[in-house]
Parts: structure tokens; sequence; C-alpha cells
């Protein structure tokens, strides 16, 4: 069946050999680009908090731990906290204030959030965010406007091969961490 829309993701980064572009579920079987190029943006974005979470996960076990205290004021210590999900009840709210501050500056930037118009006024209410979405956003899936200095390239050949070894370790990363949880 050639006349399928999903032919017209084929070509697109992640769809690699010998399975070519897998969609069991059928989440793009109405052909809707914008929806597809979101759900991949998205797959890249936790594939790359996932890739993070298991290198997380597994180096205290391989490198040991940091020398010192956490939390001074509460007398703990890196070498306290266990490893695993057993961690989350041992870090102190401070610790997870700063945490939680992080996830929602890099997610609002990488949105987005904070652009400055002409006059040097911050985008508080969305209003450039907007017009850019109307505008239709030209960027790659994943493309959060960072260049990794000694990884960005102008190669499209390579560039595109980095992406795909970038989505299929994404993808491994995220299986890995999930075994990671369940293993616990």
């Amino acid at each position: 069946y050639t006349d399928s829309p999903l032919r017209a993701y084929e070509n697109e980064a992640g769809v690699q050999a010998p399975v070519g572009f897998w969609d069991p579920l059928g989440l793009s079987k109405d052909g809707n680009v914008e929806t597809f190029k979101r759900r991949r943006a998205t797959e890249i974005k936790h594939g790359r908090i996932s890739m993070l979470a298991t290198m997380g996960y597994i180096t205290p076990e391989v490198t040991g731990k940091f020398p010192g205290y956490l939390s001074p004021s509460t007398e703990l210590k890196f070498a306290d906290i266990p490893n695993g999900l057993a961690a989350i009840s041992k870090v102190p709210a401070a610790g997870w204030a700063q945490i939680i501050a992080y996830a929602f500056f890099v997610e609002f930037s990488s949105n987005n959030f904070g652009w400055v118009d002409t006059g040097g006024n911050f985008d508080f209410s969305g209003k450039l965010v907007n017009a850019a979405n109307k505008q239709g956003d030209s960027r790659a899936p994943g493309d959060v406007g960072w260049r990794p200095p000694l990884l960005a390239t102008d190669d499209a050949e390579l560039k595109k091969k980095r992406l795909n070894a970038e989505i299929a370790n994404g993808r491994l990363a995220m299986m890995a961490i999930i075994g990671m949880f369940f293993q616990d």
C-alpha cells in the first residue's frame, strides 16, 4: 500500500533498519506533520532526560559519591544518600526546590519562554511565542538552539547520522531507566 500517509515519514530521523518507520499504535496514521514533529521533539527530549537519568543512576555505583556534605545544615553527607529510587526520600526539600526550578528553566527555555522583544521587554504573556508559532517553527525536532562544542556540525549528512544515533540511544535509555526502576 504505497498511498499510506505513513509513507511521508519514511525519510524522517529515527527511521532505522531493519524496522523502518514503526508506529504500532497508529498514532501518526492521520498524516499530520505538526503532530508528528511535536511527538518527535518529545521523544528526543524524553530520550535526553533518560540518558542523563541512566548515567545518574549508574555513576554513583561505579565511581562512588562526592566527598562532603549535600546539606551542611542537616549534616547530610553525599555518602548517606542511597542509590536508586531510595534517594528520593532522603534529598532535603531545598534540594528538590533546586531540581524543580532547574527543570522548569530547561523546559521553558526550550519552548522559547522569556523571549525578549525589540524594546527589551520580556515576553511573559506569550505574545512572541504565539507569533512565532503562527509563522511556523522551522527548527528540526530536538533543536533547542544549543550547539555543543565539538559536536555541532553544519554537514547535513553527519548531523542526520548523529541525530539518528541520539534517537536510538534515547530509546534504549528510556527502556534502561524503566528497567532500573523496576529492579529497585
